[in-house]
């Protein structure tokens, strides 16, 4: 296929300064048990290419799932006749930019593939730990469910790119929920955000095989827990909170096209402007944040990005100082500033904007014990589930589904309706200590939304736990 995609590529491509083809396919499978009842097995193909022109200034694409040379050349006439209308009308000169003249590839390690096992086996794993969620009458809903993705891109261009992807991506959700009179209580496994790339080893990595007796016992324990107490305190983050409170209050505000004001109609803006990079301090000196979509095994890895731009691991936030955007090669042009190669698309028909991929926080050197030892009065907070945030990616309120009071240095109280609350601009300054390699998390969602009309795309976090001083925390809700 990619072979007939190449040369039909090269004999229709029009007389342009640029053209290229990106094609981008995925298959998939999901198998889910809730209350012990196997649900539908899903399966999903979909797949095809678009062609984007840039000529005279302007910019056009157009995307088709009809892939025979006749499919291709309609594409490219069309996306040719909008570059010619956008002409002059831009917010850049498109033909003035450099594009990839890069080839590669690259796929993602897999231990144990998917289809190394049979459907009836791989509904035995799901069933089997959800059997396991129900240990008590007080349990009144329980869920397991893995769902698999293969995926393949392939970009080609008149400038000389070519390049090849294959990603494999394994997203395991379990979730048990107990009752008693007024109250419910649920936990999940790492907050639904414990998708990966690679194959069936991810199961034994995240503890798939062993949690879900730890997770109903937890939310049994959770029935009769006191609320979270309110007042400012010392706030310790588990990595799967972690992940959250990266992703809203980092990664988006930094999103470049954001930035520029391309999102202000759906997603919001920034608080973040042009003339901080470099210079504004977005959290203390423990703060390091890193772009890295070379870490393979992350849900967002990849070699090269959807407009063929090489991706390497850099420094966003270093020290405490924010340094670069997320911002493609596109955004680069236009804002006049250098940024990383996260030009992304979810599919074949939806063009790349800047978006997040593996955003991590670098570990730093404090265990959990001298975390929390360091704490006189404080709460430890574990697993996401609520979030809001302001327009601008700026004032927040986030809720745990767990926590533990910390007090003198030690753990103690169970504590349920966890909330804590701060502003992105000064919250990470606040930033007191930065968990070792031993506490570090590798996690990541398949559902981050952006872009009109919207796209769905994985990003990938891995972090350590991290305490933070003087946060506002409170109960209920």
């Amino acid at each position: 296929m990619i072979e007939t995609l190449e040369k039909r590529f090269r004999e229709i491509a029009p007389d342009v300064d640029y053209c290229s083809l990106r094609y981008q396919s995925e298959s998939g499978e999901s198998v889910a048990v809730r209350q012990d009842i196997l649900q539908p097995v899903g399966d999903h193909t979909d797949a095809g290419a678009m062609i984007t022109v840039a000529h005279g200034g302007g910019l056009g694409y157009a995307a088709t799932s009809d892939l025979t040379r006749s499919g291709l050349a309609e594409a490219a006439r069309r996306a040719q006749a909008w570059a010619e209308r956008s002409a002059g009308k831009s917010v850049a000169d498109f033909s003035s930019m450099t594009p990839s003249a890069a080839q590669g590839s690259y796929e993602t390690p897999v231990q144990q593939p998917w289809t190394g096992m049979s459907l009836a086996d791989r509904i035995g794993i799901v069933r089997t730990q959800c059997e396991k969620l129900k240990g008590d009458d007080r349990i009144v809903d329980w869920y397991a469910g893995i769902g698999f993705t293969d995926g393949e891109t392939f970009y080609v261009n008149n400038k000389g790119a070519r390049i090849h992807q294959r990603f494999h991506y394994l997203v395991p959700v379990m979730s048990v929920t107990a009752n008693e009179g007024a109250e419910t209580q649920t936990r999940t496994l790492g907050g639904y955000g414990n998708g990966r790339q690679g194959g069936l080893e991810i199961l034994d990595e995240i503890g798939f095989h062993t949690e879900a007796p730890r997770l109903a016992g937890e939310a049994i324990e959770l029935l009769s827990a006191p609320d979270c107490p309110t007042g400012t305190m010392d706030l310790l983050l588990a990595p799967d909170q972690m992940i959250l409170q990266i992703h809203e209050s980092i990664g988006h505000p930094i999103e470049l096209d954001r930035i520029l004001g391309d999102e202000r109609n759906y997603a919001g803006t920034s608080f973040v402007t042009l003339d901080m990079f470099g210079t504004y301090r977005y959290g203390s000196d423990l703060l390091n944040i890193t772009f890295d979509p070379t870490v393979s095994s992350q849900m967002a890895s990849y070699g090269f990005d959807d407009e063929g731009t090489r991706a390497d691991k850099t420094y966003i936030i270093k020290d405490g100082i924010l340094l670069k955007p997320l911002g493609s090669a596109t955004s680069q042009a236009r804002a006049g500033i250098e940024g990383v190669a996260n030009a992304r698309a979810c599919s074949w028909n939806r063009p790349p904007i800047d978006r997040m991929a593996n955003l991590n926080l670098e570990p730093g050197t404090s265990s959990m014990d001298d975390m929390i030892g360091a704490v006189e009065n404080g709460i430890l907070m574990a697993t996401n589930c609520s979030w809001s945030i302001d327009d601008s990616r700026n004032k927040f309120q986030f809720g745990c589904e767990y926590g533990r009071r910390i007090e003198n240095g030690e753990l103690t109280t169970v504590v349920r309706k966890n909330n804590y609350r701060g502003i992105s601009a000064t919250f990470w300054r606040s930033l007191k200590m930065v968990g070792s390699e031993a506490s570090l998390e590798i996690m990541g969602t398949p559902n981050c939304g952006k872009g009109e009309p919207n796209q769905m795309v994985r990003v990938g976090h891995a972090t350590p736990a991290c305490l933070f001083e003087n946060v506002d925390v409170f109960g209920g809700a």
